[in-house]
């Protein structure tokens, strides 16, 4: 993306190319895997392989350019959550995530992956941690939560998404509501320690 590259936005009609090449892959990769040929998603967009490679010159320019929107999105979310009111901020954000996750099934590997390196990573993680502390304070879940709870939450719907896609896709939904459930506050603590960041970073790295 010469454009890009130098500093300088596209031009319109080039943008929405992009955008659509993005939405094909989504669809594409939630679909058929991240092995889909590059042809079925240009298909999937109405553009001619000219203009996806003019915009992606590789097919793995391609799926790190998605990665990166879907990163990018869920930055976006966690700061709309953070302008919830009365702790309500962390549910809002782990039902948006959870139904970004559920959109974009195809590359969660690589999102998972990414989650760690990515130079939005940090800014989510920091806003995530001010979520539940909100979410404390206000006496929606339970005091002895931790930040590694959460991404583990959001790892097990990655996990229900990836084993009922195409028989229940929506089955993610159920099991969200239980573990919000199971957030609440309790007057008995967990019998359980969490994960520590370091144990999570080694697991997210593998994942």
């Amino acid at each position: 993306m010469p454009a890009q590259a130098a500093g300088r936005p596209l031009r319109r009609d080039a943008a929405q190319n992009r955008q659509r090449l993005l939405d094909a892959a989504a669809q594409v990769f939630a679909e058929h895997g991240l092995e889909a040929g590059v042809e079925e998603i240009a298909r999937v967009a109405g553009v001619g392989m000219g203009t996806l490679y003019r915009r992606f010159p590789t097919k793995e320019a391609l799926i790190a350019a998605l990665v990166q929107d879907v990163m990018t999105t869920m930055l976006r979310l966690a700061r709309e959550a953070a302008g919830q009111p009365g702790g309500t901020g962390l549910e809002y954000f782990l039902e948006a995530a959870s139904a970004c996750q559920a959109a974009h099934r195809g590359c969660l590997p690589r999102l998972w992956s990414a989650g760690t390196e990515h130079e939005s990573g940090p800014e989510i993680r920091s806003l995530i941690a001010a979520l539940l502390a909100d979410a404390k304070r206000n006496g929606r879940v339970r005091a002895d939560l931790t930040s590694t709870d959460l991404t583990i939450i959001l790892w097990s719907i990655r996990g229900v998404l990836e084993t009922t896609q195409g028989v229940a896709p929506d089955a993610w939904r159920r099991h969200l509501d239980i573990l919000i459930a199971g957030l609440r506050p309790a007057p008995e603590p967990l019998a359980h320690r969490p994960l520590t960041t370091d144990h999570l970073d080694q697991v997210t790295a593998g994942a």
